[in-house]
């Protein structure tokens, strides 16, 4: 009787751990779905506000990452602080393109640049927005640098299948926290000596301004012009702060000689000539 006993219980254990085992096999060639798309959409440009020490310890020891980091150094090396499978904490609160959690599904570059000016620093949040073009620090991209961002973006944009318009910086995605990269980044450089992000045609710009269509446009109309672009933007029937912070963001990027944060003739045929040259090219899967 004992050792019909002991040759059940080792017949119940062998059980156990034959049914534990996992027998089945993922196939990854028989089938493939075709309703899908890549999980990274959005390129988002930061500033530092830091030099090279402090940038590297604040994003490598502190609640704030990127995926990447140039540093200012005159040399061909990118730091790679986060792997673009992981998610990195640059974002925050904001969205663009339909998208409210960007961390989800950007990659973050962080280029180290002092920002403000720091005499300025401290008088910041008493100053409006609009000054802040003359307190901005130039950027000094060595060719080398700038070369390093534009392969950088390059890289990117072609493993990803990146939309132009979805190359943003910060202030884009977030207009009433953040102003970075700043009035002074060279966007429309890297889009005609690189072929980085979007920009609009002069010839469609004219041509809207010519046709006067500001005047008689609504504020709805217009913030839904932002929206169809993919900024952010209330429904309001007022240029209330958000919605100027909205303006001044939009200006910083493809208007920095004149950021004012009010909206006019100049800054809608810019948004209208965008809106042509992009028209169909959303990608909000």
């Amino acid at each position: 009787m004992a050792s019909v006993l002991i040759s059940s219980s080792m017949l119940s254990l062998v059980g156990c751990v034959t049914t534990s085992t996992p027998q089945y096999v993922i196939d990854s060639d028989s089938y493939q779905a075709t309703g899908k798309s890549e999980r990274i959409k959005t390129i988002v440009l930061h500033y530092t506000v830091s030099d090279n020490e402090r940038s590297i310890k604040t994003l490598t020891t502190g609640n704030v990452s990127a995926h990447y980091l140039v540093l200012d150094n005159d040399d061909n090396r990118i730091y790679n602080l986060v792997p673009e499978s992981e998610r990195a904490w640059h974002a925050g609160d904001g969205g663009f393109a339909g998208r409210t959690i960007l961390n989800d599904t950007s990659i973050g570059i962080e280029i180290v640049n002092s920002g403000i000016k720091p005499e300025y620093r401290d008088a910041l949040k008493k100053m409006a927005r609009s000054t802040i073009t003359l307190m901005s620090t130039m950027w000094h991209l060595m060719s080398c640098r700038l070369k390093k961002v534009a392969q950088l973006v390059q890289d990117i944009t072609t493993r990803y299948d990146i939309s132009p318009k979805n190359i943003i910086g910060h202030s884009d995605m977030a207009p009433s926290r953040k102003i970075d990269p700043g009035a002074k980044f060279p966007w429309e450089r890297l889009y005609f000596d690189y072929g980085i992000g979007a920009w609009y045609d002069e010839f469609d710009k004219q041509f809207f301004m010519n046709q006067e269509g500001f005047a008689s446009a609504t504020i709805p109309e217009i913030k839904q012009a932002f929206r169809k672009y993919g900024y952010q933007i209330n429904d309001t029937d007022t240029w209330d702060k958000a919605s100027r912070d909205v303006v001044y963001a939009f200006q910083l990027h493809f208007r920095a000689q004149q950021p004012t944060g009010n909206m006019d003739s100049e800054t809608y045929a810019i948004l209208q000539a965008l809106n042509k040259k992009y028209a169909g090219r959303d990608d909000f899967y």
